[in-house]
């Protein structure tokens, strides 16, 4: 684990970290990150958002699984400052979501905060809660596992 781990990430750090681009970066900022701990994403969301053109265009409303991606995203920006993995290749990749629940819908406009912690921690696989809130109310909350893949696939066969 690095030693010298920002406290907070703005989108070009980010950028660094996350292989994501637009339209699926879906993290702004990263707040309060506690090395190997915990970290707070921020999505500002906004009706310019390609989902929002079709989920639905009367009623637009962030889907579920845009939410949760959102949540994974901060997570990974989480490793990957914890462990120094800034302009690498880092890939991470879902392996299971579970208990997750919608409490609140994710509208436009909406300042969308991911509460992350690092549940399990081995080499390779990872286990994750998360609660996304929206002014303070929950919108969000499920526990995800995830692969880290260091290498970026390089070492696939």
């Amino acid at each position: 684990m690095t030693q010298d781990v920002p406290k907070t990430a703005d989108i070009d750090l980010i950028k660094r970290v996350l292989p994501h681009r637009y339209p699926f970066l879906l993290v702004d900022r990263v707040i309060d990150i506690e090395a190997g701990s915990s970290a707070t994403g921020i999505k500002n969301v906004t009706f310019n958002e390609p989902h929002f053109q079709g989920h639905f265009p009367s009623t637009p409303i962030m889907p579920g699984v845009t939410i949760i991606e959102s949540m994974a995203q901060t997570s990974a920006v989480l490793v990957g400052l914890s462990e120094g993995l800034i302009d690498t290749d880092m890939l991470v990749y879902f392996m299971a979501i579970e208990k997750a629940k919608f409490r609140r819908m994710v509208v436009p406009g909406d300042r969308l905060e991911m509460r992350i912690e690092i549940l399990r921690a081995g080499s390779k696989i990872m286990r994750f809660g998360g609660r996304g809130t929206v002014d303070g109310q929950l919108a969000c909350e499920a526990e995800f596992t995830a692969m880290i893949d260091r290498n970026g696939g390089k070492d696939a066969a």
